[in-house]
C-alpha cells in the first residue's frame, strides 16, 4: 500500500475511535443524552407554534431590503441567540454578564468556560461544573486531527492566508463525516441528528489543532505540543499557539470564545453555515463555508482594520497623544472618505455588550496598557464626532474596536491570524443551530429573487 493511503486509512481508524460515545461516567446526564430527552418537546413546541402563529404576518417586505442586502428582513429561525438592537446580544435569554456570572469557570478562573456556553446554546440550560469538566475531556479526546490533514497545513506555504488553510483543514475533516457515512447507510430523518451532534463535537474539538498547526507553521517553529486532557479548552488552544503559561491570555481567550460565539443567524457565517447545511451538506462542509465568509473584509476582518487604523494613528500622533490630536486625526479619518473602523453595527443602536466585556476586562487586566488607553481615549471622542458628521446612525463601538488591542498586549500580534480566533469561537453558534435544524427537521433554504425589471413590473401603475 502506498505511504499516502496508509496515512489515510490511520486517520480515518483514529477518527473512528473518536466517534466512541459514552467515554465518560457520570451521575448527570452528557451533553447528548440531555440533547435527546429535550428535543421531543421541542419538536411539539414548533408544531405548536406553527399552529397558532404560523399564517400571521410577521413584518412587512419592502424593495430597499432586497437590494439593501436583505437587511433587517425576519427570515430565519436561529435558536441560540437574538441580537436585540438597544440590548444587545442574549444567549438563550442570557445576557453577557448574566453569563460571566452564571456559567461555570475554571478552577481560579473568573470567565466563564465555552464549554459551558456551547451547552447553554444547545439546551438552554446552565450545566454544573460535573458536566462542562466531562466536556472538556470528551474534546480533549476528540482533538487529534487525522495526518493527512496534517499533510496538508504542512504542506501550505506560509504566504497563504491562515484563514484560506483554516478551510482548506475543516472541508478536509469532511472525509470522517458520521453525517456522511449515516445518509450513505440510510439514516432516518428522525436521527439525523444524532451523526450531526457527532461530527459537531468533533469539529469543535479539533478546531484548536487546527489553529494551533497554521499558527506554528506560519508564525512559529512548527512544533506542536500535546492535547491536555485535564485542562479546559481554552487552556488547550492557548498552549497550542504557545501562551499556555500565560494566565491573563488564557482568561482572556475564555471570555474571547465565549463572546464571540454567535451572533444570532443573520451575519455572514452563521447564515451561510446554516444555508449549507440545509442542503444535508455535513458540519464540516457548512461550516468551511461560514470560514470562507467570514474571512471577508466586512466580517471577520474588521478587527484586523481597527488595529491597523490605530497603529498607524499611533505612528502619526504619537503615544499619550491629547485629545485634540485624536479629535484631528479622526476628522481626517472622514475627511478623507473613510471610516472609523470598529464603530456603528449593522443592528445595534447601542455601545456592544461584547466591547463592553472587553473593556472590563482590560480595566482589571491592563489598565495601563498604551493602546488600551488609546481604545479607551477614542471611545471618549469618536461617538460625538460621528454624530456631529452625520456618519453613523448608531455611533458607538462594537465587538472588533476592542479585540485587537487585547491580543497584542498579551503578545499575540500576528494580526492575519485573528480571523482564525474568531472562527474557532463562531463553530460554536453555527454546530449548535446546526444540530438543533436536523433534530427539527428544517428544510431546504430557498428564498425567492427577482430582477430589477421584475420589480419594475410589479409595481408599473401602482402609486
Amino acid at each position: 500500500m502506498a505511504a499516502p493511503a496508509r496515512s489515510i486509512l490511520r486517520a480515518s481508524r483514529s477518527a473512528r475511535v473518536a466517534f466512541a460515545p459514552g467515554r465518560f461516567s457520570s451521575s448527570q446526564p452528557t451533553l447528548k443524552e440531555r440533547l435527546a430527552q429535550l428535543i421531543p418537546a421541542e419538536i411539539e413546541n414548533v408544531k405548536a407554534i406553527r399552529a397558532e402563529h404560523g399564517k400571521k404576518a410577521f413584518g412587512p417586505v419592502v424593495v430597499d431590503q432586497l437590494y439593501g442586502g436583505m437587511r433587517g428582513l425576519p427570515a430565519l429561525i436561529w435558536e441560540g441567540s437574538v441580537l436585540d438592537a438597544e440590548e444587545g446580544i442574549r444567549f438563550r435569554g442570557k445576557t453577557i454578564p448574566e453569563c460571566q456570572e452564571l456559567l461555570p469557570r475554571a478552577p481560579g478562573g473568573a470567565e466563564p468556560l465555552p464549554e459551558a456556553l456551547f451547552w447553554l446554546l444547545l439546551t438552554g440550560e446552565i450545566p454544573t461544573q460535573e458536566q462542562v469538566t466531562g466536556l472538556s475531556k470528551d474534546w480533549a479526546a476528540r482533538s487529534a486531527i487525522p495526518e493527512f490533514v496534517e499533510e496538508i497545513l504542512d504542506r501550505c506555504p506560509p504566504t497563504l492566508h491562515p484563514m484560506s488553510q483554516f478551510s482548506l483543514a475543516v472541508t478536509a475533516l469532511n472525509h470522517n463525516s458520521a453525517f456522511a457515512k449515516a445518509y450513505q447507510d440510510g439514516v432516518s430523518k428522525k436521527e439525523y441528528w444524532g451523526p450531526t451532534f457527532e461530527d459537531s463535537m468533533d469539529l469543535i474539538a479539533k478546531l484548536p489543532n487546527i489553529a494551533g498547526r497554521i499558527y506554528r507553521n506560519v508564525f512559529g517553529d512548527g512544533k506542536l505540543p500535546a492535547i491536555d486532557p485535564d485542562k479546559d479548552y481554552s487552556h488547550n488552544l492557548a498552549t497550542l499557539l504557545g501562551f499556555g503559561d500565560n494566565a491573563g491570555f488564557v482568561e482572556l481567550l475564555r471570555l474571547y470564545i465565549t463572546i464571540h460565539s454567535d451572533h444570532e443567524g443573520g451575519n455572514v457565517s452563521a447564515h451561510t453555515g446554516k444555508l449549507v447545511g440545509s442542503a444535508l451538506s455535513d458540519p464540516f462542509l457548512a461550516f468551511a463555508a461560514s470560514l470562507n465568509g467570514l474571512a471577508g473584509p466586512l466580517h471577520g476582518l474588521a478587527n484586523q482594520e481597527v488595529l491597523l487604523w490605530l497603529r498607524k494613528m499611533q505612528s502619526k500622533i504619537g503615544e499619550n497623544a491629547s485629545d485634540e490630536a485624536v479629535k484631528e486625526y479622526v476628522w481626517s479619518t472622514l475627511k478623507g472618505g473613510q471610516v472609523v473602523p470598529g464603530y456603528g453595527h449593522a443592528v445595534l443602536r447601542k455601545t456592544d455588550p461584547r466591547y463592553t466585556a472587553q473593556r472590563e476586562f482590560a480595566l482589571k487586566h491592563l489598565p495601563d496598557d498604551p493602546l488600551f488607553k488609546l481604545v479607551g481615549q477614542i471611545y471618549n471622542i469618536v461617538p460625538d464626532i460621528l454624530l456631529e458628521a452625520g456618519k453613523a446612525k448608531n455611533p458607538w463601538p462594537n465587538v472588533d474596536a476592542h479585540s485587537g488591542a487585547l491580543l497584542t498586549h498579551y503578545g499575540l500580534t500576528q494580526m492575519q491570524f485573528y480571523t482564525v480566533l474568531f472562527g474557532v469561537s463562531r463553530a460554536f453558534g453555527v454546530a449548535a443551530q446546526l444540530i438543533w435544524d436536523r433534530a427539527l427537521g428544517a428544510p431546504l433554504e430557498r428564498p425567492k429573487s427577482y430582477s430589477s425589471s421584475a420589480i419594475q413590473k410589479i409595481f408599473q401603475g401602482r402609486t
